[in-house]
């Protein structure tokens, strides 16, 4: 997951390059170069080789300072003001503002600092003002999917997503706690899983949800289900749908395979895929078997399936 030993310990040591800090913060190198130079916005530190590098302390300053700069605040400006009243400025522009960029960059300074109770605070302020479906169909996901760009080019650690993942989850299972045994007069049941190897459970979680908050019946099983397994245990169940989910390769489930036992063996549910390895694969579905491209797409789905009940 990283290059060698000494980045892993860079990393773990709340040490940042120049170019970690241009890939979290979106400030390019040579702009905050010459933001260094001519407003002494920040000290870079220096290693015993010269190099220069940046703590979480600057980290947070400079993606505060991002954020005003991006929402029409010249860096001259910025400048003059204290650490307090930029964070200020930002928190107020955060409650103020229905930019979903602003919201996101809050959850990676919260993210980056380990800070649980402001990432509990974001994300309950967040759910408040937008609802839940809202904030994680334009935060949470995009944000999300920010923390997995800077993972891969080694700007942040897996402690970093693994503690934004399950802070994310712990809501989600409140949300869904919330919603067990609240069904509408033509509920349909939902069956539900991840393939074996899947590990990325959000997106199915967030599905549970909305399928539980539209009065219908769920039977979720989570992740890393085998299909034999499956079989045995829900083969004289009919649900209505089966829905499941692959967001990462698997290079040793044949999905074509896959999908057609699932077809074969409920042939009376319709079978959801959705998730890029299933949405990008070229497959022979079936007629009970369709893909569902994107959240919006399967919400859409449900909010049709409601009004017809």
């Amino acid at each position: 997951m990283f290059t060698s030993n000494q980045t892993y310990l860079k990393k773990t040591l709340g040490t940042f390059s120049i170019k970690d800090i241009e890939a979290i913060t979106g400030i390019k190198s040579h702009t905050l170069r010459i933001w260094e130079q001519r407003y002494g916005i920040i000290t870079p530190k220096r290693s015993e080789t010269n190099i220069r590098f940046y703590d979480d302390a600057d980290l947070k300053t400079l993606l505060n300072i991002s954020v005003l700069n991006e929402n029409g605040y010249k860096i001259s400006e910025i400048a003059k003001m204290s650490p307090k009243a930029i964070s200020e400025k930002v928190v107020h522009l955060g409650q103020q503002c229905t930019e979903y960029k602003i919201h996101i960059r809050s959850f990676i300074s919260a993210m980056m600092s380990f800070d649980e109770t402001a990432f509990h605070r974001l994300l309950n302020t967040y759910i408040l003002q937008m609802g839940i479906e809202e904030t994680f169909l334009h935060i949470v996901f995009p944000f999300l999917t920010e923390v997995g760009m800077l993972w891969q080019v080694g700007s942040i650690l897996p402690s970093h997503e693994h503690f934004v993942s399950n802070i994310i989850k712990q809501k989600m299972y409140v949300a869904i706690d919330g919603q067990i045994g609240k069904f509408c007069s033509n509920r349909k049941k939902f069956l539900m899983f991840l393939p074996e190897s899947e590990k990325h459970s959000l997106g199915l979680l967030f599905a549970n949800y909305v399928i539980r908050s539209r009065g219908h019946e769920v039977l979720y099983l989570g992740q890393e289900v085998p299909l034999l397994d499956l079989r045995d245990a829900f083969k004289n169940e009919n649900p209505d749908y089966i829905l499941t989910m692959m967001t990462a390769a698997q290079p040793d489930i044949d999905k074509q395979g896959f999908v057609n036992f699932l077809a074969e063996n409920w042939p009376n549910s319709q079978v959801l895929l959705t998730g890029p390895q299933f949405v990008k694969s070229n497959l022979a579905l079936s007629k009970n078997t369709r893909t569902i491209n994107s959240l919006n797409e399967f919400i859409g789905m449900l909010n049709t399936l409601s009004i017809a009940s």
